[in-house]
């Protein structure tokens, strides 16, 4: 199993950056349009617990997943991912308030590839993957916390 881990900080109160990260629909804001999330299922538009939802993406191909949120509360959340490339993904969500003005933002991901060793030997592309999109998800989410 490998972790990912990635935090910024946002020029945002965290009940905002809260706000904003627990509409489902963020995830088509900070998503790279090269990767064509489409969330085609979802039992809510809010991030709660018990949550469930499915989307679909451009990885290598189109890949589609389901995730739920197996925990809420203000200011963390937990989704958990099934399909066919990741035998286990937990992606926790962690705000932090800095001051009134400015909020911390936590992701970490454990995760493990299907298929063994052959899956173990692409966990650096899954990495570097992951890197290059929590960098524009980064970016997105400033822009679009300066312009909530």
């Amino acid at each position: 199993m490998k972790i990912f881990s990635h935090s910024f900080i946002v020029d945002s109160p965290i009940e905002k950056a809260w706000d904003f990260y627990t509409d489902l629909h963020h995830l088509q804001v900070i998503t790279s349009k090269k990767l064509d999330l489409k969330i085609t299922q979802s039992s809510s538009k809010k991030i709660t617990l018990g949550q469930t939802a499915s989307f679909s993406s451009k990885i290598i191909t189109r890949i589609t997943w389901n995730t739920k949120i197996t925990f809420c509360q203000p200011y963390r959340y937990v989704d958990e991912m099934h399909n066919s490339l990741f035998k286990r993904w937990k992606h926790t969500h962690i705000f932090h308030k800095i001051d009134d003005s400015q909020t911390k933002i936590e992701d970490e991901i454990e995760f493990e590839l299907q298929f063994g060793l052959i899956g173990r030997m692409f966990e650096w592309y899954a990495l570097d993957s992951l890197k290059k999109i929590f960098a524009h998800r980064q970016q997105a989410t400033i822009e679009a916390l300066r312009n909530h």
